[in-house]
């Protein structure tokens, strides 16, 4: 089995660089990865101290960030390599302060992963959420080289729990230890002999229960909120299908104070053009922008076409809309929990726990069409005792559930049970 896997790695490699030549996204997948040994060889000496994270993309970065930045706190003098598999996640996190090197991981070729290692040398290996590459696991193994997967989930139709599935089960032994979500990941671990494991939940809470502590204060939404006293729906990571939905509501209501901001997933500019041309109330492109020049005091529709402002943004937030629940699956609600608003979301959010347990107290709705949305927002902005309650909700569910990066840090080095 393992040389059939090797040897669909190895045409799987020949095709992506046959698309790249047509596929911006997957041109960087490839081209990044030819500097991937170069970066390691610049940035790691042989005499250093390093752990080394794994992430997907930018979701799972979230999710591990809070464990570089307690093995930073506790290990300043360690190195941290950090690689991605996904451009996007590695093209909006390549420049992070907290890794030592940040890289894309060499595709999952057993001479890859021997000199990976080689030049990493990793003291302790953390592979976030759900990532699994029999070489590199393998070589792990082979090597003694304690491995922990955190913030993970598992789910019954995964291949490790079908009876076909034995080449990638064996790949999960190389797991010194299973940090997972919820007891559903942690039973069906055990159904497999895996019993290395406990329930600590997810780490992007620490994340997230950090972010009130910042200052949130972005000066075009204090203008076009005029400080928040406009009740605001903020939109994030949407996708074309979600936009179509709330445009169609943004174009056909008559309430002119309702204050809308639209942070999309994908900023390119023709998807950006294409969602502010079906706007037909006042409109303004961040992009556009100037402060001091500038009037929003007739903007109703706001459309930031930039990264990273999106989770402040949520602080103005009345109620969230966060997007990708009628395609691939849902983005991150937690920043909008923490900011205690509620939160309506397609119906693609079943490998998503934080949004079945909010589903389940009531502050996150699902939403299946747009009479769907029309209603629950309808009744969300007129029922403020509402309202009021599924805040709390949102709020104290971030603030119950922080933690799980000690407990991870505890086990691992102080191996507290």
């Amino acid at each position: 089995m393992l040389f059939l896997y090797n040897l669909l790695i190895h045409i799987a490699t020949a095709v992506l660089h046959l698309i790249a030549l047509f596929n911006k996204k997957i041109t960087l997948f490839v081209q990044g990865r030819k500097a991937s040994f170069a970066i390691l060889k610049q940035q790691i000496q042989p005499s250093d101290r390093v752990f080394w994270i794994h992430v997907a993309s930018l979701g799972e970065y979230e999710q591990g960030l809070p464990i570089m930045e307690k093995l930073k706190q506790q290990f300043p003098t360690h190195k941290i390599v950090l690689t991605f598999f996904s451009p996007s996640g590695y093209e909006v996190k390549k420049n992070n302060t907290i890794a030592d090197a940040t890289l894309y991981l060499p595709m999952d070729t057993k001479s890859n992963a021997q000199a990976f290692l080689k030049l990493v040398h990793p003291e302790k290996v953390f592979f976030v959420k759900y990532e699994y590459w029999p070489n590199y696991l393998n070589q792990l193994k082979k090597q003694q080289i304690e491995t922990y997967l955190v913030s993970g989930i598992f789910r019954p139709n995964q291949v490790f729990f079908k009876w076909y599935g034995g080449f990638y089960r064996n790949a999960l032994h190389a797991f010194t230890y299973f940090f997972v979500q919820n007891e559903e990941s942690r039973a069906l671990l055990a159904s497999i002999q895996l019993n290395n494991s406990t329930v600590v939940g997810d780490t992007r809470f620490d994340r997230v229960s950090q972010i009130l502590e910042n200052d949130n204060t972005l000066a075009f939404l204090e203008e076009l909120t005029q400080g928040k006293t406009k009740k605001t729906i903020v939109v994030g990571s949407s996708w074309p299908q979600d936009e179509k939905i709330i445009v169609d509501y943004i174009n056909q209501i008559q309430d002119d104070t309702l204050k809308f901001v639209i942070a999309p997933h994908n900023i390119k500019p023709e998807q950006i053009n294409q969602l502010y041309q079906s706007i037909e109330k006042p409109k303004q492109l961040h992009s556009n922008y100037i402060p001091g020049a500038t009037d929003l005091a007739q903007t109703q529709v706001y459309i930031i076409d930039a990264y990273s402002l999106l989770t402040k943004a949520y602080s103005y937030a009345t109620i969230a809309y966060v997007g990708g629940g009628f395609g691939a699956g849902i983005h991150n609600i937690l920043e909008a929990a923490t900011f205690g608003v509620p939160i309506l979301i397609g119906p693609n959010y079943k490998k998503f726990q934080e949004a079945k347990d909010l589903i389940q107290l009531g502050s996150c709705i699902v939403i299946n069409n747009e009479v769907d949305f029309i209603n629950n927002l309808t009744e969300l902005l007129t029922n403020d005792t509402l309202r009021c309650e599924l805040n709390h909700i949102s709020s104290t569910f971030i603030l119950s559930n922080k933690d799980a990066t000690n407990k991870i840090y505890n086990h691992v080095f102080n191996k507290l049970q």
